[in-house]
């Protein structure tokens, strides 16, 4: 199977990998010169393109299936919606009007997309209702991955994440020192996140469907806190209510919008898929981050 992943970042770089470890060609595509060498490090074939660039995709070979995997880079929403809509459409056009289109696409989004549910669980088939225009535009990405495809005879996935964290993205500093705002994590490893795509890939699973990425274990941000402070030996830290977070005045808009939204994301789909996790939770995927912070 040969797979191009638009956008290869933190999370391509590890579905590059494991793709080509199980007999697969990865081609990683950056629009930057400087993020090639990081996919020729990881020991797949780079390529140079712009994403929102119709001309500039014709130098990605063909293959079998394409992952959306670009990232807007932190900015607001008018960033997003070029990468993440405008960008994604060319993407979507520009291979299925290929000679040889490919099979099927994945497009990588976000759980911020169903927006507050007051702590209650979500599922694939949760109401969306995203608090913020940035996730906002994640939405219609959704509808736009799920629906342009088949207009070109193939068909999309949506593979919402979930926190992503991971190799050097641990953040202990933030929980083990505080103040820790109350609230839930719905989290996944990064290996998880790139297994969870090359699973869907391989075993041919998901067209047309979301399937959210998240491990088994939404926890609450204060006991996340104390046991991270507890497996360190180290006292709790203090905590804060989203009340009193949000008597700050340094917050923008969006980020009050981020701490009046709590959810718990499910991962039953992806489970009853059959994909078994190398991190089921976060006692076993900050198993490495505690012992080389606190020991």
């Amino acid at each position: 199977m040969d797979v191009a992943i638009l956008g290869c970042g933190h999370v391509g770089l590890e579905l590059g990998r494991q793709l080509e470890s199980r007999g697969h060609r990865a081609i990683g595509v950056r629009r930057s010169e400087s993020g090639l060498e990081a996919i020729d490090e990881a020991g797949f074939e780079p390529v140079q393109a712009d994403i929102t660039d119709v001309d500039a995709l014709a130098a990605v070979p063909e293959v079998d299936a394409i992952v959306f995997a670009a990232s807007s880079g932190g900015r607001g929403a008018e960033a997003a919606r070029e990468v993440y809509v405008e960008g994604l459409k060319t993407a979507i056009d520009a291979f299925g009007e290929r000679e040889t289109p490919p099979e099927r696409l994945v497009y990588t989004s976000s759980t911020g997309v169903h927006g507050d549910h007051d702590g209650d669980w979500v599922d694939e088939e949760s109401l969306l209702e995203p608090t913020t225009d940035k996730t906002e535009v994640l939405a219609e990405a959704e509808r736009i991955a799920l629906e342009r495809p088949t207009e070109h005879g193939y068909d999309g996935t949506v593979a919402r994440y979930a926190g992503l964290y991971g190799p050097s993205r641990y953040r202990l500093e933030r929980y083990l020192e505080g103040p820790v705002t109350e609230g839930y994590l719905n989290m996944v490893h990064r290996d998880d996140a790139a297994g969870s795509v090359r699973y869907l890939l391989e075993e041919n699973l998901a067209r047309g469907e979301v399937v959210q990425v998240v491990d088994d274990e939404p926890v609450d941000k204060w006991d996340f806190a104390d046991w991270l402070a507890e497996q360190c030996g180290l006292e709790a830290p203090p905590k804060q209510t989203k009340a009193e977070r949000l008597a700050d005045d340094d917050l923008s808009e969006a980020a009050q919008r981020r701490i009046l939204t709590s959810k718990r994301c499910s991962n039953d789909r992806l489970r009853d898929l059959g994909y078994e996790f190398a991190y089921p939770t976060f006692r076993a995927g900050y198993r490495d981050a505690i012992d080389d912070y606190c020991n």
